[in-house]
């Protein structure tokens, strides 16, 4: 972190302030060595990250495990209704909540 300057315990105060959370002295201390070290790694991994190395998302490759798609014998409308509360002419009945016919 040579090319960049240090984070000051003033300039999280004035974050702190923008943000409305109030910081102790003590907290604005931490938070600004905290912050440094942070930027410190951000910095030491820009410096490796070359065209050779190719971007990674995720460091173990991912494997969608859902099943695969089975075509099966689909519910009759009186399989689907039979565990409804009400129904009426082959459909769900719910309760009416807009007033309208």
């Amino acid at each position: 972190m040579a090319d960049t300057a240090a984070i000051t315990a003033g300039q999280v105060e004035h974050l702190a302030e923008l943000a409305r959370i109030a910081m102790t002295s003590e907290e604005l201390e931490k938070t600004a060595g905290d912050l440094d070290r942070i930027l410190a790694s951000v910095a030491r991994v820009a410096e490796v990250a070359t065209d050779d190395v190719p971007a990674t998302s995720h460091p173990m490759p991912l494997k969608n495990v859902l099943r695969d798609d089975v075509v099966g014998t689909p519910l009759t409308a009186e399989q689907a209704l039979s565990g409804a509360p009400a129904s009426e002419d082959g459909k769900f009945l719910v309760p009416q909540i807009l007033g309208e016919d």
